[in-house]
């Protein structure tokens, strides 16, 4: 279970709050939604999970140790895929897989079969002797999440895994995040299109302007419609224009 408590984070003193007071409960083998418009404070909470990002303010508790602490006694359990593209473009896809395993300090006798395992799971039989460079964005997708599956973690962070690619991609994406957790795995799943939440996601806290302003399930989040009438239009609006 992932504990987040009371978290508030500025990028500089003056700034405002980019997180302001989040807190939230993802128990084990849920896909969990964190649905909120651009900017609304998403990557920032997904960046302290993963380690990016140093605490300031508030906790996080995994299985009730700090983050800090569980990361340390499970370096390989939690594991992010970016938003951005997060490969080297002139390695094939299958030498990429062997880089960040071994940056993530995957023994060598275990890299080979990890790094198979992945490819499957994301289904780049085809193209594992292509360079990355040459894949297409949607490719280059599943490529982000085959790196963070290398480490064979428990625990997806994902950072908005569908930005740019075509409904057909995306919706290997969305079913890829469903076979996950259907094998155990929790996922925190950012995005901004509320169909795709409502697609994978079992539970869904909304966050705008760094507040965390509605959790719980789908059914529970839609019946605070009228109090959120402003952020389901500002996601509509993204959903449509992209």
């Amino acid at each position: 279970m992932i504990r987040v408590e009371t978290l508030r984070y500025r990028y500089r003193p003056d700034a405002p709050p980019a997180l302001d007071g989040a807190t939230l409960t993802i128990g084990r083998g849920l896909v969990y939604g964190l649905l909120g418009p651009n900017g609304a404070g998403k990557t920032t909470l997904i960046s302290l999970l993963a380690g990016r990002l140093k605490l300031q303010e508030g906790g996080i508790r995994i299985d009730e140790a700090p983050l800090a602490g569980w990361r340390a006694a499970h370096p390989n359990a939690l594991a992010l895929v970016p938003q951005d593209y997060a490969f080297y473009p002139m390695l094939t896809v299958t030498e990429n897989l062997d880089f960040f395993a071994g940056v993530q300090g995957v023994p060598r006798v275990r890299r080979r079969e990890n790094c198979e395992c992945a490819i499957a799971f994301a289904r780049l039989e085809a193209v594992a002797a292509r360079r990355a460079g040459e894949l297409s964005g949607g490719l280059r997708r599943r490529l982000n999440l085959a790196i963070g599956l290398t480490g064979a973690p428990d625990i997806l962070l994902l950072d908005e895994p569908t930005a740019g690619v075509d409904p057909q991609s995306r919706h290997f994406m969305l079913e890829s995040v469903a076979r996950f957790a259907a094998g155990g795995g929790t996922v925190l799943y950012t995005s901004h299109h509320m169909d795709e939440v409502e697609a994978v996601c079992g539970e869904v806290a909304i966050v705008d302007h760094g507040k965390l302003i509605a959790a719980g399930t789908l059914q529970e989040v839609r019946g605070d419609a009228a109090n959120l009438e402003d952020v389901f239009m500002r996601l509509t609006h993204h959903s449509l224009r992209d």
